[in-house]
C-alpha cells in the first residue's frame, strides 16, 4: 500500500507580511507533526489579496523567485521539516508580474515554478490588472510517493485544468486559493459551488483533490474558508467551515485511487478525436 498524509491550511491574514508568513509557518509545523508530507498553504498569503482594486503601488510587493519572502522562508521551512510545500506568490520576472507557485520539495529547493493560467477580472478578483496569463502550461511533479498537479485558485474552476494535470500524470490536485463574497451579488453565496465544482473534477478524475481558502475580512471582501481534502470518489476525509483557524489532514491510499481510476474507464475510454472544438476559441 501507498499512502501520502497530506494537508491543507486555513487561516486570516493581515497585511503584514512578516505577520502571515509567520502564521503560515506555525500551522505549517503543526501539519508536519500530525504527519503531513505535502501542505498546502491558501494563495498570495504573504498580504491581504490585493486584486479588489487597482492600484499601482502593489506592485512593489512583487518579487522574482529567489527573493521572494514567502518563498524563502518555506523553503527553509521544507527543509527543516523535510515536507513539499507549494507555495503561491507574486512574482515578479522582468517588467512582468504572475500569480505564480513555487514546488518546493524536502531538500528546500524550487523543484519549478507555475504561472497561474485562467486570470480573472470582475468585481472584487480584478486580477488581469495585476497578472498577465502564465506561460508555463500546467505543471505536475513527480515524487517518490506520488505525482502533484497543481492550479491556482480561478484555474480550480475549469475542468480542462483538471483534465490537463492528470494527463500529464497528476496523482493528487492541489488548489489554493483565495475567495469569499461576490460583491456585485451580496445574495450569491459560491462556497458550494467552489466545493461542487471541485468535488466534480475528484469524480470525473477519480483523483483526491485538496483545497486551502483564507477566512476573514479584507477591506470588502469576506473570504468564506470551506477548505477541505476529499478522496477520489468525493467524499470528504476533512473539512473546514466558513471561520476555522487550522490544519486539515488526510492521509490517502494511491494504491487504492490508482485501482478505481482503472475500473471506471473515464481515460479508457475517451475520445480525443471528438474533442477539437475544445481547443477552439468560442
Amino acid at each position: 500500500m501507498t499512502e501520502l498524509t497530506v494537508a491543507a491550511l486555513q487561516l486570516a491574514f493581515s497585511d503584514d507580511a512578516d505577520e502571515n508568513i509567520a502564521a503560515v509557518s506555525a500551522l505549517v509545523r503543526e501539519a508536519a507533526g500530525r504527519g503531513a508530507k505535502v501542505i498546502l498553504p491558501p494563495e498570495l498569503f504573504e498580504g491581504h489579496y490585493f486584486c479588489q482594486a487597482h492600484d499601482e503601488g502593489r506592485f512593489t510587493r512583487a518579487l522574482p523567485t529567489e527573493a521572494h519572502p514567502a518563498v524563502r522562508a518555506m523553503r527553509a521551512l521544507a527543509d527543516e521539516l523535510k515536507v513539499y510545500i507549494p507555495t503561491s506568490f507574486f512574482e515578479a520576472d522582468g517588467p512582468h508580474h504572475y500569480n505564480s507557485l513555487a514546488m518546493i520539495d524536502p531538500d528546500g529547493k524550487v523543484m519549478g515554478v507555475y504561472r497561474k493560467s485562467h486570470i480573472p477580472d470582475g468585481p472584487g478578483y480584478q486580477e488581469k490588472f495585476y497578472f498577465r496569463p502564465g506561460n508555463t502550461g500546467f505543471k505536475v511533479w513527480p515524487t517518490p510517493a506520488a505525482t502533484l498537479g497543481v492550479g491556482v485558485c480561478w484555474d480550480q474552476w475549469y475542468p480542462e485544468t483538471a483534465r490537463s494535470l492528470m494527463l500529464l500524470g497528476a496523482e493528487i490536485l492541489f488548489y489554493p486559493t483565495a475567495i469569499g463574497n461576490e460583491p456585485h451579488d451580496p445574495d450569491l453565496d459560491t462556497s458550494r459551488l467552489w466545493r461542487r465544482a471541485m468535488v466534480g473534477h475528484a469524480v470525473s478524475n477519480v483523483v483526491p483533490v485538496v483545497a486551502a481558502n483564507r477566512i476573514g475580512t479584507e477591506d470588502a471582501m469576506t473570504f468564506y474558508g470551506h477548505s477541505f481534502i476529499c478522496d477520489e470518489r468525493g467524499d470528504m476525509i476533512a473539512e473546514f467551515g466558513a471561520s476555522e483557524t487550522g490544519v486539515l489532514v488526510g492521509t490517502l491510499d494511491l494504491d487504492r485511487v490508482k485501482r478505481h481510476r482503472a475500473a471506471f474507464g473515464f481515460f479508457r475510454d475517451r475520445r480525443p478525436d471528438l474533442y477539437g472544438r475544445l481547443a477552439q476559441d468560442v
